[in-house]
């Protein structure tokens, strides 16, 4: 198999996964401040909340190129900074430290204690750290446990120890926990099971009285060695431990929780256990046991305090009281556990509590939610249930106890942070006409589940919005004196005047501020310390402090058709070609240069940078003509208005502007000139500060109108703002300093201006039509938006109406109850006080009911109404599995939506009573569906495609064609093409491609005249095919259910042959080939994404971009495949592949080529993720590598860039 493939794709991620696995708290930047690291994938996340406004911040996003199992936060005793340890797939241990100078994780050990792989005594699995920071254990699933002691050296640096072994073969571990005892010998507390006798036990005698133990591993830091100190049986159901305080701030020990019971244990303590209260209400299964499966304890002073939530989400507050002695104090002994319900929240993957008073709940599903602590729910009259009433042996029996769920009034959610994870569907569509398409996807699960819209766009909030007297042409606004923090006019040009507007609590027109008001304006500045200049078409205005004005007229027979200025010098172009310059005197006046310059042609823009920190002058004078040209002109006394450089463009430049933006090149800052053109295009080049060369030129096409140019501050940088048809920013981004240029989710904009005033620091002002608008940008480090429509259930699969903006989506829930099973029961009359309770399902979960299936179609508009426009349920414990639209040819094309049903199913082991295909006809411009008929197959029919104006159906085994009949669908013809069952079918002429669950694809010919369907190619590698699309009529690209990608393609004459005319005779009677298809497909791309693709499309992402295979994955990834198109780009990023790969090895120690290589050898893909972290190096790799490539580092950069803009975002 050659492992260089002939055709070769660039993999970037467009959205990374937002799936939490775990997430943990600390102070990782040695502040006061707590942050919150996740892993999500391969990602660690830094999130900063800021507890002020209530919101949290994304700071930095670092992609490992491993798999993060287990993270761990510790503080060596006597400093105040935490550390982060990862435990990863690359059979290391790693120590990581945040540098918030540098805004990086820096790595500080990498310790190898065996193989690489996620495997069962490859410890990585679990983690658990001394509270005092002393030590850590990290172990596998089975057999093996290590401690490694941590430690400084006199250098006052972490050292960390050779491994301590801990290990005992046969044994399972289900949790680990560090225990709390001050500054005694460090004690591990493991929950594991001793399976050796049941394993050579063949009767199952052993295995049903096996025992499951909590067992405490003491480091004697003496003798620097493990021993197994103590060992108690427990309820054997458990599966979760949660360290109790020790020392000085409570009793130790840990508590295990099982199923339906929360027990407190330790050494030399009691036992104490507590059942896990049950919801009431008539929709709840009052025999239903629960089980702890995420929790978090919190310190206060001389208190602490358990929250710990169930599998419903519900939350419950446990604590712990004393013994107490004679005098009132407290001691070391436990007298009850107590148990009280608290509140409802998202089921969550882990709970961090703030000392700020905040829980950040990183979801399983859906949005992660940021909740404020209104009260601890210490004063309310929720019915509190202590341990005195339980036995503490596991094997007593109890009676169940009960609680009424309700809405939440301890905690109040205050921010909700989009997360897409799961997504199950996606598709590209432009329903709104606009120049780029949406990315619609279906995502979530149960009630908490969406559909939601992405667009590529910053968020805006508009502060104000106020309608003017008549249409203005440009707007400004000004300080009055160089120390004003805020400003204090805004200015605004009309036709035929000039109107001042004052900021303060309100705005309001004002008279007598010495501007012109009977001219438009053509700029407005604040010069020097006090003074204003107002251009004008028939002179300079010049307004002192004392109000005195000072005229500097336009020649005769000529005027100012366009100008600039900064807080020093004035430049002004007339009619007739000349460009005449000013500078400020010392006395604080406007000096001529005595010279003109004549331009070649009509000036149409001018630019001043603005003048440096030190400096009193601005070194650079930009001027564009007619003629297509833009002219560098210097500024020094000693060449004033001397050419320096020249570019020419493809039309007129209708703006301009110099200003210094962060270089991700250099490191530092440089000047770039930014230019727009009358024809839509921006242009962005690099200014050379001595000699005034243009370099480096990038360029994009924003839309159909001219583009106009304003600088503008946003989050503390200078960011550019281009207005063409739609407004643009261009800012840094903020991780890796290189230039993004993002469209803002707004209103076409005319003319916009920057806006400081107390109320908003860093906003923009803008014109539309007769509107004055004032707004600002909220983040920079999302540039996806996007809207969400809430759904019922988990949705299936989801496709559009073939003309109207439309999406018909189908939801199922497994042991959910019905709406219509759920209405009964809530209508019963017997129900005791509040047990007939409606909860709204998206915050507490749907009713459960096992062996139950809830399922619906939605018709939504996400457009319009942007909702739910129509519901159809399904009833009789029916789930929808599959769907499409079919245009019929026997009923003159028109559409039909057909949704594939299945009845009574069981997931696991697979079975059912039969399924049904369900044909709805549109009513309305398929604003709502019209059920015709049903008809039932053998099972649940998992894939459905309209073929050749007939149904195509995959039905358990078989494929079958079925054309629309008036009772049900008539059976034209079926082969049994796969070996388990179909799952995905794509098509074109008539060739089929089949995706089986686990055996990949088959590609299968429709044979007209003959009636038959045949097999003709297959795949030599299992593939458990979750996705597929067809790249052309051979190629056919995939995922699969281990996160891999795929192309696989047809050989040219296989394909020929299938299609030759005639009755295919010859590919019946060609001999099977180990007992498949005859002939077998080429694989030639293969990738590891690290995420399971749920849909892949061929599509466009920009207007006028290449096609890219654009895929979505189970945990909230976008990504896409970018097909080069020359070898020379091909050879260069694959170069550059390999210097990162040694120069930036991944952070976990996992090796990046094997990591993408996960299943199968990568092959024909590059991997652009890695390839962006180019701009992330010091100055001196870059440079190092660039010198490898004999490049330099901004064409490296550019090229990087390059491959991401021109086909998406």
């Amino acid at each position: 198999m050659a492992t260089t493939s002939s055709m070769f794709m660039y993999s970037l991620t467009i959205q990374p996964p937002t799936a939490v696995t775990q997430a943990i708290l600390g102070q990782f930047a040695g502040t006061k401040e707590q942050q919150i690291v996740t892993a999500s994938g391969s990602r660690l996340t830094l999130h900063r909340p800021d507890p002020v406004q209530g919101k949290i911040s994304t700071v930095l996003s670092h992609d490992v190129f491993g798999i993060v199992r287990t993270l761990a936060a510790f503080r060596l005793a006597g400093s105040n900074k935490d550390y982060i340890i990862i435990g990863s797939d690359s059979g290391r241990i790693t120590i990581v430290e945040y540098l918030p100078a540098q805004n990086k994780f820096s790595r500080l050990h990498l310790e190898t204690f065996g193989k690489s792989g996620i495997r069962r005594v490859i410890p990585g699995q679990y983690l658990a750290v001394d509270p005092k920071g002393r030590a850590c254990l990290i172990a596998s699933v089975e057999k093996n446990k290590l401690v490694y002691v941590l430690n400084r050296n006199a250098q006052a640096e972490l050292t960390i120890s050779s491994p301590l072994e801990a290990h005992k073969p046969q044994t399972i571990v289900f949790a680990l926990v560090g225990l709390d005892v001050g500054y005694e010998n460090p004690i591990f507390a493991v929950l594991e099971v001793d399976y050796t006798e049941s394993d050579q036990d063949p009767t199952g005698q052993a295995f049903e009285e096996i025992e499951k133990s909590l067992v405490y591993y003491e480091l004697d830091l003496g003798l620097n060695h493990v021993v197994r100190k103590w060992s108690d049986f427990v309820d054997r159901t458990a599966t979760l431990l949660f360290q109790v305080p020790g020392g000085s701030d409570g009793p130790s020990g840990v508590l295990v929780c099982g199923e339906d019971n929360i027990t407190y244990r330790h050494s030399n303590q009691d036992a104490f256990r507590v059942a896990i209260p049950r919801r009431r209400g008539v929709t709840e299964d009052p025999q239903r046991r629960r089980s702890i499966v995420a929790g978090v304890m919190h310190k206060m002073r001389g208190a602490f305090f358990f929250l710990l939530q169930t599998e419903d989400g519900d939350l419950f507050k446990v604590t712990l009281e004393m013994v107490e002695d004679s005098s009132g104090q407290p001691t070391g002994e436990v007298k009850r556990l107590k148990i009280k319900y608290f509140d409802t929240v998202p089921l969550a993957t882990s709970l961090c509590i703030l000392k700020s008073g905040f829980l950040f709940v990183a979801s399983e599903s859906g949005n992660q939610h940021f909740y404020q602590f209104e009260k601890l729910g210490d004063d309310d009259d929720e019915v509190e249930f202590d341990s005195d009433a339980f036995s503490a042996d596991p094997s007593v029996p109890y009676t169940p106890i009960f609680f009424h769920p309700r809405a939440a009034e301890n905690v109040n959610l205050v921010e909700s942070v989009n997360s897409m994870n799961p997504i199950m569907d996606c598709k590209v569509a432009n329903l709104t006409e606009e120049d780029a398409p949406q990315i619609f996807s279906i995502c979530g699960t149960g009630a908490r589940s969406s559909f939601r819209t992405l667009k590529h766009g910053l968020e805006i909030s508009e502060i104000v919005e106020s309608e003017l007297p008549s249409v203005p042409s440009a707007v400004w606004t000004t300080k009055l004196t160089r120390g004003d923090e805020y400003d204090a006019y805004i200015v605004l040009s009309f036709s035929n005047g000039t109107l001042v507007l004052s900021i303060g609590e309100t705005v309001e027109e004002v008279t007598d501020t010495g501007f012109l008001s009977s001219a438009p304006t053509l700029a407005v500045q604040q010069l020097g310390d006090d003074g204003l200049i107002q251009v004008h078409p028939k002179g300079i205005r010049h307004i002192r402090a004392d109000r005195r004005v000072n005229e500097w007229p336009a020649p005769q027979h000529r005027s100012i058709v366009a100008a600039t200025t900064n807080e020093r010098q004035v430049a002004v172009a007339l009619s007739s070609g000349e460009v005449v310059y000013f500078e400020m005197d010392s006395d604080g006046s406007l000096a001529e240069y005595d010279e003109k310059m004549e331009m070649s042609g009509t000036v149409t823009c001018l630019s001043l940078g603005d003048v440096p920190e030190g400096r009193v002058r601005s070194q650079f004078l930009a001027v564009g003509c007619d003629d297509s040209t833009v002219r560098i002109l210097s500024l020094d006394p000693d060449s004033t208005l001397e050419n320096k450089s020249v570019q020419a463009l493809t039309s007129a430049p209708s703006a301009l502007s110099i200003m210094a933006m962060a270089d991700s090149a250099s490191g530092g800052s440089t000047l770039y000139l930014h230019i727009g053109l009358y024809s839509g295009v921006y242009l962005r080049t690099v200014l050379d500060e001595v000699t005034g060369e243009l370099s480096d030129t990038r360029t994009r096409f924003l839309g159909p109108k001219p583009v106009k140019l304003f600088r503008v501050a946003v989050k503390g940088q200078t960011a550019v703002l281009a207005l063409s048809s739609r407004p643009w920013l261009g800012y840094c981004d903020v991780q890796t300093k290189g230039f993004m240029l993002t469209p803002l989710a707004y209103v076409g904009l005319e003319w916009g201006w920057n806006f400081s005033s107390e109320q908003c620091t860093e906003g923009m002002v803008g014109i539309q039509g007769q509107q004055l608008r004032i707004f600002a940008v909220e983040n920079l480090t999302n540039n996806l938006l996007q809207e969400s429509i809430p759904l019922s259930y988990t949705p299936r699969h989801f496709v559009k109406h073939p003309d109207h903006p439309l999406f018909y989506v189908i939801e199922s829930e497994n042991n959910a109850l019905a709406p219509a099973t759920r209405a009964k029961l809530l209508s019963d009359t017997t129900a005791t006080n509040g047990d007939a309770a409606d909860l709204p399902p998206e915050e507490f979960g749907l009713s459960r009911g096992k062996g139950h299936w809830a399922s619906c179609i939605h018709v939504i508009n996400p457009v319009n109404q942007k909702g739910i426009i129509h519901r159809v349920d399904l009833d009789e414990n029916e789930a929808a599995v599959s769907m499409a639209t079919v245009s019929f040819s026997s009923q003159d094309d028109e559409t039909f939506l057909v949704v594939g049903t299945g009845k009574d199913m069981i997931v696991n082991p697979r079975s059912s009573s039969g399924g049904f295909i369900r044909v709805y006809r549109f009513q309305e411009d398929g604003k709502e569906i019209e059920f015709i008929h049903k008809t039932k197959v053998e099972e649940p029919p998992l894939a459905l495609l309209g073929f050749q104006g007939r149904l195509l159906a995959g039905v358990g085994t078989l494929l079958r064609i079925y054309d629309l009949g008036m009772k049900q669908l008539l059976r034209k013809s079926q082969a049994e093409v796969a070996p388990n069952f179909i799952v995905g079918l794509q098509t074109q002429g008539s060739r089929i491609i089949v995706s089986d669950v686990q055996e990949s694809v088959t590609y299968v010919v429709y044979k007209f005249q003959e009636n038959r369907l045949i097999p003709f190619v297959d795949d030599v590698v299992a593939r458990w095919t979750t996705c597929t699309t067809m790249v052309d009529y051979e190629t056919v690209a995939g995922g699969d259910k281990f996160g891999n990608l795929w192309l696989l393609r047809c050989p040219q004459k296989v394909s020929e042959e299938a299609d030759e005319e005639g009755s295919g005779a010859h590919l019946i009677h060609e001999r099977q080939y180990l007992q498949g298809a005859p002939n077998r497909l080429t694989l030639n791309c293969h990738f590891f994404p690290h995420d399971i693709p749920t849909s892949i499309q061929k599509t466009q992402l920009v207007a006028g971009g290449r096609d890219v295979l654009l895929w979505s994955g189970l945990q909230g990834t976008l990504g896409m495949l970018v097909p080069f198109v020359s070898r020379e780009d091909v050879d260069f990023f694959q170069t550059l592949e390999q210097h990162l790969r040694a120069e930036d090895p991944p952070l976990a120690g996992r090796d990046h080529l094997i990591y993408r290589s996960y299943y199968v050898p990568v092959k024909g893909v590059i991997d652009g993720d890695l390839c962006e972290r180019y701009a992330l190096l010091p100055i001196d790799k870059k440079q190092m590598i660039a010198g490898e490539l004999d490049r330099s580092v901004r064409e490296i950069e550019r090229k990087i860039s390059d491959m991401r803009t021109r086909v998406a975002y």
